[in-house]
């Protein structure tokens, strides 16, 4: 009995190969990140403030994209958990002088890491799987709870907050906004490629599989509430990270850093740039962000019902946000090992 041939079937005559994906996506990221890396040397003193800006309000955004994008987790908390950090680096600064950059992000990274696991033990960790409306209610009752508390509370300052933070130190040094700067742009780095790196390992792919099937993914044996709940705890240490920092980027911090307005719009801004690639969000943050800025100067009185229009109309009609219209379908979310992901065996693959 002839044992069966294991070379390759040729192609049937008239028949391409699947095309190999042109990868578009890192192209992206690396335009981004060096632009980001040149812009204190094109820009004005004030501007490089609002790039510096730009790249914390864009670590707020990523982890929003970890638990939605990536995990189908509707959260409304991401707020919750920068504004805490905010205020609990604050407060360490009023109370015990402490400015330095060796204890500032510690706890603020350790702030929005405690309570994110508190609260995803609260809404994922239970006998039933959470549907996705209780876990974006219960987040957002808890960010409104706590914008309140902190609004009431006359030892957090109430409705003006905690004003007069000094600038951040590491020793003697104190850092200027262009060291600041470089500071928020290696941490922002540093944050985007672990993201980047988690999300395309075995973890992010069991990630994706409970994203679009949650019910197969049990049915297999996964621990879907452990799965959740870890992403959320990494979402939430870096939603603190990135109040630790805006807290001393803006010298103060008030209520709503951590309110539902706030938290609204970071949903904005992954969804106008586009969810589950991460650079998707941070293009989010650049295009609100400067639109916000431009229209201010140019039109001060009607400037959000234009900017209104302007996410609605892309937001309708364009799902995938701005990130669909610079990538594929595929490379957006991703192959898995789908047919026309690779080039047959024996033909040259020119994907990047």
């Amino acid at each position: 009995m002839t044992a069966p041939s294991t070379d390759p079937v040729p192609l049937a005559a008239g028949t391409a190969a699947a095309p190999a994906i042109r990868r578009r996506l890192p192209l992206v990221e690396w335009a981004v990140f060096a632009a980001f890396a040149v812009l204190p040397f094109l820009l004005a003193d004030f501007l490089t403030v609002f790039a510096s800006r730009l790249m914390i309000l864009a670590l707020l955004a990523i982890s929003f994209d970890l638990v939605y994008g990536f995990a189908g987790i509707m959260s409304f908390g991401q707020a919750l958990f920068f504004g805490a950090a905010g205020y609990s680096v604050a407060l360490l600064a009023r109370d015990a002088g402490v400015s330095s950059v060796l204890v500032v992000l510690p706890v603020a990274l350790g702030v929005g890491l405690v309570l994110s696991w508190l609260v995803s033990s609260f809404l994922l960790l239970g006998r039933h799987p959470p549907s996705i409306t209780f876990v974006a209610l219960g987040t957002l009752t808890a960010a409104f709870a706590a914008e309140e508390l902190a609004r009431s509370w006359y030892y957090l300052g109430g409705q003006n907050g905690i004003p007069g933070v000094p600038p951040l130190t590491l020793g003697h040094f104190e850092f200027s906004d262009l060291a600041f700067y470089y500071l928020v742009f290696a941490l922002f780095a540093a944050a985007y490629l672990l993201c980047r790196a988690l999300v395309r390992s075995q973890f992010g792919l069991a990630l994706a599989g409970i994203r679009d099937q949650e019910q197969r993914l049990g049915f297999f044996g996964y621990r879907i509430d452990t799965f959740k709940t870890i992403i959320f705890t990494i979402a939430g240490a870096i939603a603190g990270l990135a109040g630790g920092l805006y807290a001393y980027h803006e010298g103060f911090v008030w209520p709503s850093m951590m309110g539902v307005v706030l938290s609204t719009q970071i949903v904005l801004y992954c969804l106008f740039g586009g969810v589950g690639t991460l650079i998707g969000a941070v293009l989010g943050v650049i295009a609100i962000e400067s639109a916000t800025y431009a229209l201010s100067e140019q039109l001060p009185t009607i400037w959000p019902v234009v900017l209104g229009m302007i996410l609605l109309v892309v937001i309708l009609f364009r799902p995938t946000g701005l990130i669909g219209l610079l990538v594929s379908e595929r490379e957006r979310t991703g192959d898995f090992g789908r047919p026309g992901s690779r080039a047959p065996r024996g033909t040259s693959s020119d994907a990047a």
